[in-house]
């Protein structure tokens, strides 16, 4: 018969087989997400779901005028990005095109965009209906404080639509916990007297080169 010690350590094993543990969207200042070209520009912040929602298709952002969609998302503190994970519109409305900024926070139109090199320029797949994974450079990810994503050349040429955005990678404050975990604790004190004897003894039968 199992222990209630048991079945507390399996619950807490299933709550977290059911967590994204290196999920950013609490690092994300949502209030602050904006886009451009959006059919609604509220929608920004409703594509930047909890792990929890990333299926969900109720809520989603459409392109305006054509098929671009410039999205910023900034963030609470910086953050090391390791991937970028995406929900996108479905048959003439994917998107298959993905541009990355980061920490250009001064990008106001699509010209502008075109004229700066991104630090990632990537095909996006097309027919894929869950959340994809999109690995990121670490090296051009490491100090993140926003992002500018901009998505074109949607499979139809004319819209697109994006379900969920999302990021993984980790935090300053969660590489802080980790250092901090990592720490070895200080010896107790009978440890420090037995080390003390030793070296008292070890000194006193040193010499000294000539």
């Amino acid at each position: 018969m199992a222990s209630s010690h048991d079945e507390d350590a399996n619950s807490v094993s299933a709550q977290l087989a059911g967590l994204d543990l290196t999920n950013l969207y609490g690092s994300i200042d949502k209030h602050n997400v904006h886009g451009l070209n959006l059919t609604v520009p509220e929608d920004a912040q409703n594509i930047i779901k909890p792990w929890d929602e990333r299926e969900d298709t109720s809520k989603f952002a459409e392109s305006g005028v054509d098929d671009q969609i410039i999205i910023h998302v900034p963030f609470t503190q910086n953050v090391r990005l390791r991937s970028v994970l995406l929900k996108l519109g479905r048959g003439e409305m994917t998107p298959r095109r993905l541009r990355i900024y980061a920490n250009r926070t001064n990008i106001v139109d699509f010209s502008e965009a075109e004229d700066i090199t991104p630090q990632l320029n990537i095909s996006l797949l097309e027919g894929e209906t869950a959340v994809h994974e999109y690995p990121l450079r670490a090296a051009s990810f490491a100090n993140v404080h926003s992002l500018s994503l901009f998505f074109s050349d949607s499979v139809g040429g004319d819209m697109l639509r994006l379900y969920y955005i999302g990021f993984r990678g980790d935090s300053r404050s969660q590489r802080k916990e980790g250092t901090e975990k990592l720490e070895i604790p200080a010896a107790n004190a009978a440890d420090a007297r037995l080390i003390d004897r030793l070296q008292e003894k070890s000194g006193g039968q040193q010499t000294t080169a000539r």
